[in-house]
């Protein structure tokens, strides 16, 4: 049986880190490559605006090397949305290493990741600076 979740112990409670592989589930293709390094999770739609401007800007990040990309529109996959409970497009999941971001991420004081999850569009330099902090 393959594990999804590792348990991590803090403060004497047990959390749950949620693996790349869970997404096995929803039908996304998690290759061995996608378990190192980091992985951006791009939940978009094909009628939404702010997604458009995101993607060129993901796209770049991944041929410069800082990221492995997996783009997944949600009209098509809704069991994606329902696992992560996402509301609104476009939503980033942000994996290191095979495992969901556990902290957050603030950029110029702003928490702009939160568990792993980013809703809404950023600008370039905003999205280096996250994936300089995953």
């Amino acid at each position: 049986m393959q594990k999804f979740y590792n348990k991590k112990i803090i403060n004497s409670e047990c959390k749950q880190i949620m693996l790349i592989d869970k997404l096995k589930e929803v039908n996304l293709d998690i290759n061995d490559e996608m378990k190192v390094g980091n992985v951006i999770i791009d939940i978009y739609t094909e009628w939404c605006g702010p997604c458009k401007f995101l993607a060129p800007i993901l796209h770049q990040l991944r041929n410069e090397g800082l990221i492995k990309l997996i783009q997944v529109d949600l009209d098509q996959n809704r069991p994606l949305g329902n696992m992560f409970n996402v509301h609104a497009i476009p939503t980033l999941l942000f994996f290191k290493d095979g495992k969901l971001v556990e902290h957050d991420i603030s950029i110029n004081g702003q928490t702009l990741v939160q568990q792993g999850k980013m809703v809404g569009a950023a600008g370039e330099d905003t999205l280096r600076a996250i994936v300089s902090e995953m």
